[in-house]
């Protein structure tokens, strides 16, 4: 299987998934065991299997071949080219293709000029009345043809209206761009573009982002420090025919592996091996020179050569066209679509796996637990109505007094229960105010004074390096407060447990080292791109503090926008198994009194009782069966290859 079957096949894997997530949440509902927190979990589990996306970037500089190459691997069976792609720049902005379907085929174009705002791109796409659209007839060629150049429209601008926008600007041309003869610039017309079209790997999830050349990159920081580093795989495009040039590398380091410093799902193409054959050398004589150029490339950008393919796009684009499998394979296209199936596919699907079986595993495990408590308190029942059988009424009297004084012990014990309630949430309310949106929308505000009062270089640096400092020192904080509340929850869970005999298993823990390494690897990406003396040198304060902020500081939110997500969905979880347990526990004390008082009341109850009984306990064995084989299903829906998946899905 190529790319393209592999993404089927993972899809596949997904709905099968859901499948089973959407029977445990039925069959949960159909037994009366959920409750609104288990609905709530379940549904986020869905959303995510259902929003789930799989992104992969391409980034290269200008004449690189980088369109033709998206449209060989994931539009050949298209029978025709869907990006623009000729000689020259093609692409002027970052570029999504993907597909929603609440929207209708249509490209959605974001103006240049809301550079000008605070907002990052991310912020706008909630708000569509800032975009442009153009429809996308779908039907003709042609006209998709015309719809899809308008990503690729650039206007002349002074060059201070270029520079407010962040371009920079050069004389010379090598560092920026370069006035004309009127002292105007070329820009790009539209900040980012974003393609909705019903391909059916689209629909399917895959995202594709296809990069501007390295001036438009700079230009778009959010690109470098929030698009790049999110995408699961990034191809570098090369071409053949220049090797590895000084702005090629400059992209590479800068834009690509600088910041990240790993080579997992970083892939560089050679691109254009056609130009190579040249119709006088052999094959063997080509070969060895692409192999050289392998080895050159793997030398400069520090790359395995496992990682470097050469390819020709548009030979392989024309013989998927027209389905000759000889040049398909001269192409070398399927190598780096095998190579792309092989690192990213099975990675991907590991991490969806682990996430959603932890989620759905402690459901089943509280599940499990509060059926099994059930089945312990009526076989206890049981047992106390089968020993009353032919029994006097002192002894039924002596059995209501037992069972009302283990009433009473309990209630007694709830008192350490609320009081673990009240330590809980103060203990909650610490940890917001070192994670809650309140703490670092001040700690923002109080940078942006601080570096707009700043009236020399190192003032403007050390308030972003404050900055930074600050947000690490509030996970800090919160990671003393977690483990506070995951050391005294271990201790209730325990005694619980132990007096009561309760099926507590332990406290699903809660990790920060996740956010850590984001905002960490943001601060490195930042200072390698922006916090420089170049920087601090050459751009006016207003215009580096308006950067910082459209940058570095809506990234940090949204990555604390996920920590407080995560740390109400870990509170809700980490208490919800004792309160139900608890709720239980207080539920099957008060039927037995219930019972033995009936049964003191009228003793040929009795036998009525002991058949009821003994009903609930053999339908309470079928619960715990049924919820056991949903479980395993679920489990092996997880486990299983994707390409197996998908394929007992159509079985």
């Amino acid at each position: 299987m190529g790319l393209v079957q592999h993404f089927s096949a993972y899809s596949g894997w997904r709905t099968a998934v859901s499948d089973n997530l959407i029977r445990l949440r039925d069959w949960l509902g159909d037994n009366e065991l959920g409750d609104a927190q288990s609905e709530l979990r379940l549904q986020q589990l869905l959303e995510r299997l259902r929003e789930d996306k799989l992104i992969i970037a391409f980034v290269a500089e200008f004449s690189r071949g980088k369109s033709e190459l998206i449209n060989a691997i994931f539009f050949g069976d298209y029978g025709q080219r869907i990006l623009p792609s000729s000689a020259g720049r093609t692409t002027m902005c970052p570029t999504e293709l993907m597909f929603d379907t609440g929207k209708p085929p249509m490209i959605e174009l974001l103006p240049i000029e809301t550079r000008a705002t605070h907002a990052s791109v991310h912020e706008f796409k909630r708000f569509p009345e800032e975009w442009r659209t153009v429809g996308l007839d779908t039907g003709s060629a042609d006209a998709m043809h015309a719809a899809l150049l308008r990503v690729g429209e650039q206007k002349r601008v002074s060059r201070e209206l270029a520079a407010r926008l962040g371009f920079a600007i050069d004389a010379e041309g090598e560092e920026g761009l370069r006035s004309d003869a009127e002292g105007l610039v070329e820009i790009p017309c539209w900040r980012h573009a974003v393609i909705n079209f019903p391909h059916p790997l689209l629909e399917q999830g895959l995202v594709i982002l296809d990069t501007p050349g390295l001036n438009a990159i700079g230009a778009e920081p959010e690109l470098t420090l929030s698009q790049l580093p999110n995408a699961h795989a990034i191809l570098f495009i090369l071409a053949a025919d220049t090797g590895v040039t000084q702005s090629d590398l400059a992209v590479w380091r800068d834009h690509v592996n600088g910041a990240r410093g790993r080579q997992k799902g970083r892939i560089a193409v050679l691109n254009k091996i056609d130009g190579l054959w040249d119709g006088i050398r052999s094959e063997a004589e080509i070969d060895a020179e692409i192999e050289g150029q392998r080895k050159t490339c793997s030398n400069i950008l520090e790359l395995d050569t496992g990682h470097i393919f050469p390819v020709s796009a548009q030979k392989g684009l024309l013989a998927k066209i027209n389905g000759d499998a000889e040049l398909l394979a001269r192409s070398r296209l399927l190598q780096l679509e095998q190579a792309l199936t092989a690192e990213l596919i099975p990675a991907k699907q590991g991490i969806v796996c682990d996430n959603t079986e932890a989620e759905a595993s402690d459901l089943v495990a509280r599940t499990r637990a509060l059926l099994e408590t059930r089945r312990r308190g009526i076989a206890e029942q049981l047992q106390e109505l089968t020993e009353l059988r032919g029994k006097n009424q002192s002894v039924i009297e002596y059995m209501m007094r037992k069972v009302k004084s283990e009433k009473d012990e309990f209630e007694r014990g709830l008192q350490r229960y609320y009081a673990v309630r009240s330590v809980f949430s103060q203990l909650t309310n610490n940890l917001y105010s070192h994670l809650g949106l309140d703490a670092l929308r001040e700690e923002t505000r109080h940078t942006r004074e601080t570096m707009l009062e700043a009236r020399f270089t190192k003032g403007l640096r050390d308030a972003m390096t404050g900055y930074f400092r600050h947000v690490r020192g509030n996970l800090d904080k919160s990671r003393d407060e977690v483990a506070e509340i995951m050391k005294m929850m271990e201790a209730m869970y325990e005694r619980f447990s132990t007096e009561h005999g309760m099926k507590l298993s332990a406290p699903v823990p809660f990790s920060l080292l996740r956010y850590e390494k984001e905002i960490n690897g943001l601060e490195t990406s930042f200072n390698a791109h922006f916090n420089t003396l170049l920087n601090m040198v050459t751009h006016a304060k207003k215009g580096l503090t308006q950067r910082f902020f459209e940058t570095v500081a809506i990234q940090v939110r949204r990555i604390f926008e996920l920590i407080n997500r995560d740390a109400d969905h870990w509170l809700r979880a980490i208490m919800a198994p004792l309160e139900t347990q608890v709720r239980e526990y207080q539920l099957q004390l008060k039927r037995r009194l219930e019972s033995i008082k009936r049964i003191h009341q009228a003793t040929d109850t009795l036998e009525d009782r002991v058949r009821e009984l003994a009903q609930m306990h053999t339908m309470l064995e079928g619960q715990l069966g049924e919820l056991n084989d949903i479980a395993a299903a679920l489990r092996a829906a997880l486990h299983a290859e994707a390409g197996q998946a998908a394929l007992s899905r159509a079985a």
